[in-house]
């Protein structure tokens, strides 16, 4: 498999990577769309001509950034729906209401480093946001994905991932010391292992999966971390805004992504695979990228989503 490569890096934008691209008539979700790179990413999307969802805890922070997306676009395709990913039932809510064909599912939502806690489902907060919550909404769109014919799934993964595998026999932090930083990086492993299991599992749907570093952004992903992130970046490694939406926005439209699944990229390129940190934030971790790793996790993931599922049904009746 050859490694993919593209003609943008480092300082390319969102805007710039889907210039000329034409997305009329296709309709895409993007998770987390407040603020930050989502907010970006849906704009960029918008300036395509897509219909754009976004997926947002906050109805009335997305309202508002679909209304500046429509001012600064023209597309008034954009809305925004109501998304909570550590509630099970929201999820379901948001799947069940969907009809029609789904283009593009952009998992971009994500909480960093956060203090300890856990969702009613006892999942540690991290892990549930992160990654279960995405893959019980992918899971729960995915007859729309098929339908479309052509659909692709982008998980914003972490250079952070290589803080931690996962941790099969204790994902939860239920025997070991909570670290804040050990949850994120387990969570932004199994997104990348999420992209490579998706596409092989949904090949015959023509659905895409590719997972991604965005870079080093000051957003409000950083309020659990005095602004820093897991470490001090370089003042020129760090990224606007919309530079860190370039690669999310690349794996979504570029042509040159046309039936690529499975893969991790970083700057508009697809990372080198490392079996050692680096220090550098564009290489990928073995593990992360692991088929057999990226099979036991989405089995994982389905017992999970049926005992979470299980217990609701369980209170629901004693209520």
């Amino acid at each position: 498999m050859n490694t993919l490569t593209t003609p943008f890096g480092f300082a390319s934008t969102a805007a710039e990577v889907s210039d000329g691209i034409d997305l009329t008539g296709r309709r895409a979700v993007v998770t987390g769309a407040s603020s930050g790179l989502g907010a970006e990413t849906a704009r960029a999307l918008a300036a395509t001509g897509a219909e754009v969802t976004l997926a947002v805890r906050d109805t009335a922070a997305g309202d508002r950034v679909a209304g500046e997306i429509t001012a600064a676009t023209g597309n008034r395709a954009v809305r925004a729906a109501p998304l909570d990913l550590t509630d099970p039932a929201s999820i379901t809510a948001f799947t069940d209401a969907w009809q029609g064909p789904l283009h593009l599912l952009v998992n971009n939502a994500g909480v960093m480093a956060c203090p300890e806690r856990y969702t009613e489902q006892g999942w540690e907060w991290q892990f549930a946001t992160n990654h279960l919550g995405h893959f019980a909404l992918a899971t729960g769109l995915h007859r729309a994905l098929a339908a479309d014919g052509n659909a692709r799934v982008v998980a914003v993964s972490s250079s952070g991932h290589q803080l931690s595998p996962i941790v099969w026999d204790d994902p939860h932090f239920a025997f070991r010391r909570y670290d804040p930083w050990l949850a994120y990086g387990q969570s932004k492993t199994a997104n990348a292992l999420f992209a490579v299991e998706a596409s092989r599992r949904w090949a015959d749907d023509n659905i895409t999966a590719n997972a991604l570093m965005p870079g080093a952004i000051y957003t409000n992903l950083q309020r659990h971390t005095d602004g820093r992130g897991s470490g001090r970046i370089p003042a020129e490694r760090i990224k606007t805004v919309e530079q860190g939406a370039a690669t999310s926005v690349l794996l979504a439209v570029s042509p040159l992504l046309e039936g690529v699944g499975g893969r991790y990229f970083a700057d508009c390129q697809e990372a080198e695979v490392v079996d050692r940190r680096t220090g550098t934030l564009n290489d990928v971790a073995r593990y992360a990228v692991d088929p057999k790793g990226a099979r036991r996790l989405w089995d994982l993931s389905d017992e999970l989503l049926r005992q979470g599922n299980d217990l609701g049904t369980a209170a629901s009746r004693q209520a």
